[in-house]
C-alpha cells in the first residue's frame, strides 16, 4: 500500500517562511532609502517577488483543516525551506549595484542563510548599507532557523543521534508538540536578547552603531559576515574580545539558556557538552597562543589574544578573521584544519560534527578498549548521566562516517573543477562545516571565493546546504524509498 506524500503542509509553511523573508527585505530597503541609495528599489522588487511567491504558495496549498507535519513532510520542508529561501534571498544581490552574477548571488545567499560566512564580494567597506545589513540579516535569520530546527525538527527525524535531545512530552508522537513549540518561542526571545546585548557591547568597544548591529547578528549566529574586507581586523582588540564572547555564546546550547532564564538554575555548568566545549576552546587557545609566542616576535598577551580569537572562530564555525593565518606556519594550519571538524554544541548556531557526537565516539572507543581487557564486563555509554541507547550510538557513528565520506567526495569534485588540492581540502571542510574562510591560494582571505570557478561555487553551495541540514536530511531525498513509501 502506497502512502502518498501530502505536499500541502510543506508548501503552506514554505509560503509563510517566504513572507517572513520578504518582510525582512523591507529593513535594508528602508536603510537604503534613508541613505538615499537607489538599491532600495532592488530590495522592494525582491520583497514583492518573494512575497508574491509566498502568498501564492499559501493560497494554493491551504489545507482544509488542521494538518500533521509527519516525518517525510518534515524532511522535505527542511530542505526546501533552505533551498527556496536561498534562491529568493539572492535577488537583492543579483540586481544590486554590485552587479553580481546569478552564481555569485546564490552562493552569497546560501552562505548567509547557512551561516557559513564565505563571501564573493570585494569592497565591503564601500558597499551600500542595505547590502551589508541584508548579509547580516541572512546570518541572523539562518542562525535562528538552525536553532529551531535542532529543537523541533531534527530530534523528530532521529538525525545523527539528535533523538537524544527529544522533548519528553513528545517522545511518543510523530508530530511537533506544544512543549517543543513553547521552547522554540523561548529560544527566539533569548536569541534576540543576546543579539541586542552583543550589539551594545560592540558599540561600547568602539564600533559605530550600524557596524555593531551587523557584527552582533553575524557573531551570535556564528555566520561570520562582516562589514569590512578586513573582517574584525579592521577594529581594535576590544571589539575582538566582544566577538570572542559572542561567538562562544553562539556555539553554546540555546535551549539551556532558556532553562537558565525560566528556572534560574545553573544547568549550563552541569551540562557535560558545554563543559567539554569550554575546555576544548581554552586548551587549544593556550596551546596555539604559547606556540605562536615561542615561534615569533609577538608578545605573550598578543599571541594568546589572537589564538583565542582564531580558535573560537574556527570551532564555532563563525569564520571571522583578524589577519592572514597562512603566516602562522604549518602547525597552525593543521590545528585549524582539524578544529574545523569539531563544531560547537547541539542546539547552537554552529556547524560541523558537534561536541556531543565526539563525546559519544570517544566513549565508544573507551568501551571497546575495556571490552578487550574485560570480555565479560558490561559497559554503558552515557551522556549527561543518561544512558545512550544503541540506536543513538549507531546514528552518531553513521553520521560521522557519512560526514567524512561527503567531505572526501566534494574534495574530488572541487579538484575536477580545476581547484588545487589544498584549496579543495580547506574549501570542502569549511563548506561542509559552515565555517567560511579556509586556506590556500583561493580561499585564504575574506573574498578568496570570488576567484573560484563557477562550477566550484555550485559544489560548495550544495555542500553548505548538506552540512547545515545535518547531512541525512538532504541525502534522504535522493533515495527511492523516501518517494515510494
Amino acid at each position: 500500500m502506497t502512502n502518498v506524500l501530502d505536499l500541502r503542509p510543506v508548501l503552506f509553511i514554505n509560503g509563510f517562511l517566504l513572507l517572513i523573508l520578504a518582510a525582512a527585505m523591507g529593513i535594508p530597503a528602508a536603510v537604503d532609502a534613508w541613505s538615499e541609495n537607489l538599491d532600495w528599489e532592488v530590495f522592494l522588487a525582491g520583497a514583492s517577488a518573494t512575497g508574491f511567491l509566498g502568498g501564492t504558495l499559501i493560497l494554493g496549498s491551504r489545507p482544509g483543516g488542521r494538518f500533521r507535519l509527519e516525518s517525510r513532510s518534515a524532511f522535505l520542508l527542511t530542505v526546501s525551506a533552505w533551498a527556496l529561501g536561498a534562491l529568493c534571498a539572492a535577488l537583492p544581490f543579483a540586481f544590486s549595484v554590485l552587479d553580481m552574477s546569478f552564481t555569485d548571488s546564490v552562493f552569497e545567499a546560501m552562505s548567509g542563510l547557512t551561516t557559513s560566512g564565505a563571501t564573493v564580494i570585494v569592497g565591503l567597506d564601500a558597499a551600500p548599507k542595505g547590502i551589508l545589513l541584508w548579509r547580516a540579516l541572512l546570518n541572523w535569520l539562518g542562525g535562528l532557523g538552525i536553532i529551531v530546527m535542532a529543537v523541533a525538527i531534527l530530534p523528530l527525524l532521529r538525525i545523527g543521534g539528535m533523538q537524544l535531545f527529544k522533548m519528553e512530552s513528545s517522545d511518543k508522537t510523530e508530530k511537533i508538540g506544544p512543549r517543543v513549540s513553547q521552547v522554540a518561542m523561548s529560544v527566539v526571545a533569548v536569541y534576540a536578547l543576546l543579539t541586542g546585548l552583543s550589539a551594545v557591547a560592540f558599540w561600547a568597544a568602539g564600533m559605530g552603531r550600524f557596524d555593531a548591529l551587523c557584527h552582533a547578528m553575524s557573531a551570535l549566529s556564528t555566520g561570520g559576515f562582516s562589514t569590512s574586507d578586513e573582517s574584525l581586523g579592521h577594529w581594535g582588540s576590544g571589539a575582538r574580545w566582544v566577538a570572542v564572547a559572542s561567538m562562544v555564546l553562539g556555539g553554546s546550547p540555546f535551549p539551556l539558556f532558556v532553562t537558565v532564564w525560566s528556572r534560574r538554575r545553573t544547568v549550563l555548568l552541569e551540562d557535560s557538552q558545554f563543559r567539554t566545549y569550554l575546555g576544548l576552546l581554552a586548551f587549544f587557545a593556550v596551546l596555539l597562543g604559547v606556540w605562536r609566542w615561542a615561534s615569533s616576535d609577538w608578545s605573550l598577551g598578543d599571541s594568546l589574544r589572537e589564538a583565542a580569537f582564531g580558535v573560537v572562530s574556527v570551532v564555532t564555525t563563525t569564520g571571522f578573521v583578524t589577519g592572514d593565518v597562512t603566516r602562522w606556519g604549518s602547525f597552525a594550519h593543521v590545528a585549524f584544519f582539524l578544529l574545523a571538524f569539531v563544531g560547537g554544541c547541539t542546539g547552537s548556531t554552529s556547524g560541523a560534527i558537534k561536541i556531543f557526537r565526539w563525546q559519544v565516539l570517544f566513549q565508544m572507543a573507551k568501551v571497546q578498549v575495556k571490552r578487550l581487557l574485560h570480555p565479560h564486563g558490561v559497559f554503558v555509554i552515557d551522556f549527561n548521566r543518561r544512558r545512550v541507547t544503541d540506536p543513538v550510538v549507531d546514528s552518531v557513528l553513521a553520521f560521522v562516517i557519512l560526514y567524512i565520506v561527503i567531505f572526501a567526495v566534494h574534495v574530488v569534485l572541487l579538484t575536477m573543477t580545476g581547484v588545487d588540492l589544498v584549496t579543495a581540502l580547506s574549501g570542502s571542510a569549511s563548506a561542509l562545516g559552515n565555517g567560511g574562510p579556509g586556506v590556500g591560494d583561493l580561499t585564504g582571505g575574506g573574498s578568496g571565493y570570488r576567484r573560484l570557478p563557477d562550477a566550484a561555487k555550485w559544489v560548495l553551495a550544495f555542500e553548505m546546504l548538506v552540512g547545515r541540514l545535518e547531512v541525512f536530511t538532504v541525502l534522504v531525498l535522493f533515495t527511492k524509498t523516501f518517494w515510494r513509501e
